[in-house]
């Protein structure tokens, strides 16, 4: 089994007590022979003598083999940045091996198991095959069921029956989601006034400021994406269509989302586009795509999650994220969605020859790259 090391581990804790070969052989009952053989790694000792070497070393027996089964956040973090890399620039099938293995060594690691469902969630549309993006899907939904069974910690357990929903969604099954999301609808939570007020009774008021800036920033976000749904709800209606529209793009001033979250903006959007491209309202589709492409050629690269002048107090709930401040794919895979959004969407096609959308087009490809 290649994850055990055990070699390495029994080298350094020997010469750490300060002991020969000798006597770790005689406190064992084996030969000498038989723990140099250990430590140049020609054979692995009984496993009957693993839990007396790891006593007598006073370590646990993961770590005399030199193996864990948890990852820490930070670690996470990494491989995470790290696998996002990898699909833009390895072949597809080679990094979603790389994450089988993964996953299998650190089965029992159930933060590491949400963000690999997440990984998953994010790329399995780069895989060329329709089945093999359903199988994807599929063991998403498999990791995030998982996840819920076994693990304790209920954050986590929300967070993967979301991921499992958004996997029934893509799946095509509305049933799945409506059985795992309906009767979960709350009302906005007022546990920011609550633990700011906290706060304040303790004396603690930039750490009040803290809890409901941030709280703000979590709301504004929320409600913005939601109004790109309620805007394609309501496409076959122009006049509320248009109402919503205001609504929405009048909150995005007030708060520059143009560049506090492009992301949020994109979706705003595009959402707009496709709605007046059905609409048969060429002109203002154009003007929407036109909005998306000042957006996504602006300086918003390398995309990350920041506050602003208002928004100034929540870089610290940023970096407690799983992923910190980082954006969930590669930026040369953001960049591959973002222009086939446009390009590939079949709400536009009928611009396809128009001068105006061409050069859209052009500048976009100019600064995203042509995909």
């Amino acid at each position: 089994m290649k994850e055990i090391n055990i070699a390495k581990t029994l080298i350094a804790k020997r010469k750490e007590k300060s002991i020969t070969q000798d006597v770790l052989a005689a406190y064992i009952g084996v030969s000498k022979a038989s723990v140099s053989k250990w430590e140049t790694g020609q054979s692995y000792p009984d496993i009957t003598f693993l839990p007396q070497l790891a006593t007598y070393f006073n370590i646990s027996i993961d770590e005399l083999i030199g193996y864990s089964p948890q990852m820490t956040k930070e670690a996470i973090r990494k491989l995470y940045c790290k696998l996002t890399g990898e699909f833009s620039s390895r072949p597809f099938d080679e990094v979603l091996n790389e994450c089988h293995e993964i996953i299998k060594k650190y089965y029992s690691c159930f933060p590491l198991l949400l963000q690999m469902a997440a990984l998953f969630l994010n790329h399995y549309m780069l895989a060329r095959e329709k089945d093999v993006q359903d199988a994807i899907l599929q063991e998403t939904i498999d990791l995030c069921r998982r996840i819920k069974a076994e693990s304790e910690n209920v954050r986590m357990i929300n967070e993967a029956n979301s991921l499992e929903a958004v996997c029934c969604l893509m799946s095509q099954q509305p049933e799945a989601v409506l059985e795992l999301l309906d009767g979960l609808m709350q009302p906005a939570s007022s546990n920011e006034s609550v633990l700011a007020s906290a706060y304040q009774m303790t004396g603690n008021l930039e750490k009040a400021k803290e809890v409901l800036q941030t709280g703000i920033y979590h709301h504004l976000i929320e409600m913005t994406g939601i109004f790109s749904s309620y805007l394609i709800l309501n496409q076959d209606d122009p006049e509320r269509f248009e109402n919503i529209l205001h609504r929405a793009i009048s909150v995005a001033e007030t708060f520059d989302l143009d560049i506090l979250n492009v992301g949020v903006m994109l979706q705003i959007y595009l959402a707009a586009a496709q709605g007046y491209a059905i609409q048969n309202n060429q002109e203002k589709a154009l003007d929407m795509i036109k909005k998306y492409s000042s957006v996504c050629t602006s300086d918003a690269f390398p995309i990350t999650l920041h506050g602003d002048k208002f928004f100034d107090r929540i870089d610290n709930w940023f970096a407690e994220f799983d992923l910190g401040n980082q954006a969930p794919r590669d930026e040369k895979v953001i960049k591959r969605s973002i222009l086939q959004a446009i390009n590939q969407n079949p709400a536009f096609a009928a611009f396809a020859d128009q001068p105006r959308f061409k050069s859209i087009m052009e500048i976009m490809k100019a600064k995203l790259g042509d995909y």
